[in-house]
């Protein structure tokens, strides 16, 4: 009998390359496609800024790189300028464009979901006219934007600066505009938007901020919030705002303010409403504002001239039709002559009096638990009034 040994059976090797080797090949095919990714950046941004060109925007960098393998795409623009023309009402009058520069702008998306984008800007920017020296310079020590959608049909696009400080230049003289703690600005497609009926919310932000040499309400810090919708614009395609603005004018659009909040030491002041667009690019309409603490900026509006100014027929009948200018001067009149001390004293009390009489335009009322006054805040051919009293002369949108 012949004994037979089995021998036992040789076990395949393969799978222990297998995995290895899908490994590399799924390295491999990422690579390419992260280099055919990032091969086709410079003909979606050349695409880009054909889109931003033809709004009066043209973006350049003296040097862009592309990085961030191997699961981004990043693109550093160094050296980056604009050249900006008709961005604004002055600018479309006197056809002089102006050249924004900025030291670097560093972008990142995720190369899985490249709709969704976020830039981080370095400062400082300079803004000069054509063949002039800066008269704008900026600064801030962060600063961000991101965006949500295709170039070609943008959904949102966020901005936001931390200390923020905008200045005027004047020969070699810098004159502050503006500085902040916080600066932030939103907009995005309002939800139920069409394409070819778009509806555009914003939101602008500040705290902690004062602009200089505009108003002097606004020189001294401030927090707001204000909250806008845009009705009546054609598409949401790059164009200059001026061009917007007659859209909106020209459809019989209006612009929705759907919430504003400021706040300003003891002074708390909410409005909504609706403004529209006249045939001049200025604001007509009013917003129903309710102000805690009136008292505290009645020099800072002015109003401390009304009472030896008085008002005339003309600037109440544009507010107010119907009511008598000799009925409201008497009124201020007669709280002046109420205020304790007459004379001399009354005329430097005179901000009491004069809260009083606009409290009586109003109607009393209470925000956050502190008396308040609420009164139309009216916009006539772009001047603004509280009740009957002109407080601002906005410029025209186009």
């Amino acid at each position: 009998m012949v004994d037979t040994e089995v021998l036992p059976r040789r076990r395949s090797r393969w799978p222990l390359y297998a995995v290895p080797a899908a490994v590399v090949v799924l390295a491999a095919g990422w690579s390419v496609f992260w280099f055919v990714a990032a091969g086709r950046i410079d003909t979606e941004l050349d695409g880009w800024r054909d889109r931003e060109a033809r709004s009066g925007r043209v973006y350049d960098c003296a040097q862009r790189k592309v990085g961030g393998f191997p699961f981004r795409l990043e693109v550093d623009c160094v050296g980056a300028s604009v050249a900006l023309a008709a961005q604004t009402a002055e600018q479309s009058a006197s056809n002089t464009p102006a050249t924004a520069r900025l030291a670097d702008i560093h972008v990142v998306t995720q190369i899985y979901d490249p709709t969704r984008i976020i830039a981080e800007f370095t400062g400082p920017v300079t803004v000069a006219d054509l063949g002039q020296q800066p008269s704008i310079t900026a600064n801030w020590t962060l600063g961000q934007a991101s965006a949500a959608g295709l170039p070609t049909a943008p959904q949102r696009v966020s901005l936001a600066f931390d200390h923020p400080s905008v200045d005027l230049i004047t020969g070699a003289v810098a004159a502050p505009l503006l500085r902040a703690d916080h600066l932030e600005l939103h907009a995005r497609l309002a939800e139920g938007s069409t394409p070819d009926n778009p509806v555009v919310e914003a939101v602008l932000q500040l705290v902690v901020a004062k602009i200089l040499g505009v108003h002097p309400v606004l020189q001294n810090p401030f927090n707001t919030d204000v909250r806008v919708r845009f009705r009546g614009l054609k598409d949401v395609s790059p164009k200059p705002w001026p061009v917007r603005f007659r859209e909106i004018q020209a459809a019989g659009g209006r612009i929705d303010i759907t919430q504003s909040r400021f706040e300003q030491g003891e002074v708390l002041a909410l409005a909504a409403g609706s403004l529209s667009l006249n045939a001049g690019g200025k604001l007509d309409g009013q917003l129903a504002m309710t102000v805690a603490g009136l008292e505290k900026i009645m020099p800072a509006l002015g109003l401390d001239r009304v009472l030896d100014q008085g008002l005339s027929q003309g600037s109440v009948d544009k507010i107010a039709p119907g009511v008598s200018a000799r009925d409201v001067n008497n009124v201020l009149g007669a709280l002046d002559r109420a205020i304790p001390g007459l004379g001399n004293l009354a005329r430097k009390n005179a901000n009491a009096g004069l809260a009083a009489g606009v409290a009586m335009l109003g109607q009393p009322t209470t925000l956050e638990g502190r008396n308040a006054i609420a009164l139309p805040l009216r916009f006539v051919d772009g001047a603004m009034f509280l009740g009957p009293l002109q407080i601002a002369q906005l410029p025209p949108l186009f």
